[in-house]
């Protein structure tokens, strides 16, 4: 089949497909969680006798048991190496229910694509092309994209099964969330006109909230879809859970009354998803013979630009921080990595902040649960630094174990406690830490939220692009490890920070200057241009010579040079003094290597020791200022 024969077909009528697959193979005894893809080779009879009972109650396209038949999401069940078989058969057994035609299906791939996650474009693509290569080979009559609620992934699916098999239709569906918007956060119309310039066959929605939703869906979409297909698929109602499984609560007759308003609206392939079984099938079919024969209405060729599409309000005005404008005069900036207390009690927190403040040190970085250390909230423990000692402070971010949704509110109550500094991080993992049970989740890379703290609250939107009202005006960095074993690699991952909106680094500890003059090296060789953010570089006074080795030996991006640990070690009992002598030399050498600050580290609470790292530093800096003024 192609695009002409497809069209052909509809002109006879609308096309109706079946309902939900993995709902209706739970009800036949798969258990909740399965790889319903699985059972095309291990239980290929329940797989047919589910087609079989849709083909029955009057479907005429079948969607093959294939939607989650992606190299990723196979790998979860174990079943990576019988992909290519899985997904043939499932096209086969579909074929031998009776189908008039088959579709494959291509569901998400169960990842985060960049810059919300791990997984590129380039390897998105290479999946869906894969899958789609495997449908096309079993005689798929078409392919159907379907449950998509990241529009960057929905184009990287459409690209790949065009590559793949370049004849045979494509339609595409995407899945909203209750607000009528993609879990990310695009509009129906947004979706809508993107897939009409990939030049798909066919679009509309599948899943979601239920029938009513689907039909405000397609009517947004209806302004987009002249010379295309809609498509509707939605689940019986909106899911609840009851007993361990969700439970879909639309009767037939409901769904056949809002597929008779899916119809008029301008439907052309229309179906069912999660919850609908035959009998909502046969609904269905009832809805479409009311109207065979009648002219399907063909919508206005010209794409309609609604308000959710409108650019976002401009940034207002705002000062910048007391760090932004340390950093753009040019100054040798010191901040100093302090901890939340373990109790509500932040009397020494701020005691220690005062000391440091008075030592020269410019801005007080909080960490947030370092180590995974149950702790006070980093950015409760921000707002006492500030309120109480007087300092500034930056908040570490990390997006370990925060959802999307978590993730902006906590940004967002950070800014109303007037905390704008942010140093964006993972996080150390819950497992080395208090609670190893704990959720380790990732829902957004780091990357992702600089993009979204720079591309959206700092441009007064939310990620789903609703109005926070006025903008935010974060200052936000980054982390970089100079001593990385695979410095083009995070040079790489550098550039794609500073793309997303960094605007500073803190690095790991350094013992020396030439990891720094290395990292910027390697930038210019992989961005081919120079590091224009600055970058503070990490400076942990050792304490120990069990403490040198210790850091070396056992902490990832830590190296210490053997010249150095053999000076901790003859120093013996007076370590400590030549920790914080050689942290004062390195304070200079840093700072000639291209540094543009110190982030001290004081490790054990010795936060005494630090003010002294933070006043030898203020000297050198100083110093190295009055002879370039002699210089000059």
């Amino acid at each position: 089949m192609d695009a002409a024969d497809l069209l052909t077909l509809l002109d006879g009528g609308p096309l109706v497909c079946d309902g939900g697959m993995g709902t209706a193979l739970i009800d036949a005894g798969a258990p909740v969680g399965a790889c319903f893809e699985a059972f095309n080779l291990d239980d290929p009879g329940r797989v047919v006798d589910v087609h079989r009972g849709f083909v029955e109650a009057g479907s005429r396209l079948l969607i093959a048991n294939t939607f989650g038949g992606n190299r990723f999401r196979l790998r979860v069940h174990g079943e990576g190496p019988r992909q290519a078989a899985l997904n043939h058969v499932g096209v086969e057994l579909a074929r031998a229910a009776g189908a008039e035609l088959v579709a494959g299906s291509l569901g998400p791939l169960g990842v985060r694509l960049a810059p919300y996650g791990r997984v590129n474009a380039d390897e998105a693509f290479d999946a869906y092309r894969e899958q789609a290569a495997a449908l096309a080979g079993a005689g798929a009559d078409l392919f159907v994209i379907e449950t998509q609620s990241d529009l960057l992934e929905l184009e990287q699916a459409v690209l790949a099964v065009r590559a793949a098999a370049p004849r045979l239709p494509v339609l595409a569906s995407a899945t909203f969330t209750r607000d009528d918007r993609t879990l990310l956060g695009s509009t129906p119309s947004e979706v809508a006109a993107r897939l009409r310039e990939l030049g798909v066959e066919g679009f509309g929605v599948n899943c979601g909230e239920g029938p009513a939703q689907a039909l405000r869906i397609v009517r947004a979409m209806a302004p987009f879809a002249a010379g295309r297909v809609l498509m509707a698929r939605p689940n019986g109602g909106g899911p609840a859970e009851m007993g361990g499984r969700f439970v879909y609560p639309a009767t037939p007759g409901y769904v056949g009354e809002i597929a008779e308003a899916l119809l008029e609206a301008g439907v052309g392939i229309i179906g069912g998803c999660c919850g609908t079984g035959p009998a909502h099938t046969e609904a269905v079919v009832a809805a479409v013979r009311t109207r065979l024969g009648a002219t399907r209405p063909r919508p206005a060729p010209e794409p309609v630009v609604v308000g959710d599409a409108a650019s976002p309000p401009a940034p207002a005005a705002a000062p910048p921080t007391g760090l932004q404008s340390a950093l753009e005069r040019g100054d040798f900036v010191v901040t100093v990595e302090m901890e939340p207390p373990r109790s509500f009690s932040a009397a020494r927190l701020v005691a220690a902040a005062a000391t440091l403040r008075d030592a020269g040190a410019d801005v007080i970085d909080v960490a947030d649960s370092p180590m995974a250390k149950m702790r006070m909230s980093a950015w409760a423990a921000c707002r006492l630094i500030q309120e109480q000692a007087g300092i500034e402070t930056v908040l570490h971010f990390p997006t370990r174990g925060r959802n999307l949704l978590r993730l902006q509110g906590d940004l967002l109550g950070s800014y109303a406690l007037g905390i704008r500094n942010l140093f964006v991080c993972v996080g150390d993992p819950v497992a080395i830490g208090d609670f190893p049970q704990a959720l380790n989740d990732v829902d957004v890379t780091a990357t992702g939220v600089l993009a979204l703290v720079t591309g959206d609250l700092n441009r007064g939107r939310d990620r789903a692009g609703s109005s926070i009202g006025e903008p935010t005006a974060f200052f936000p960095g980054a982390a970089v490890a100079p001593n990385a074993v695979d410095l083009q690699r995070e040079a790489g991952l550098l550039k794609r920070k500073v793309d997303a909106g960094a605007a500073f680094a803190l690095s790991q500890p350094l013992y020396g200057p030439e990891p720094l003059r290395r990292l910027y090296e390697a930038y210019e060789e992989v961005a081919g241009t120079q590091l224009t953010i600055p970058v503070l570089s990490g400076l942990l006074p050792l304490v120990t010579a069990r403490h040198a080795e210790f850091l070396h030996n056992e902490v990832p991006g830590i190296v210490i040079p053997d010249a150095t640990r053999d000076r901790m070690r003859a120093a013996g009992a007076d370590a400590w003094r030549e920790g914080l002598a050689m942290a004062s030399e390195l304070a200079g050498s840093l700072r000639e290597a291209g540094a543009a600050g110190l982030y001290v580290m004081p490790q054990f609470g010795r936060y005494d020791l630090a003010a002294e790292v933070v006043e030898a530093a203020r000297a050198a800096s100083r110093s190295s200022s009055a002879t370039r003024r002699t210089d000059s």
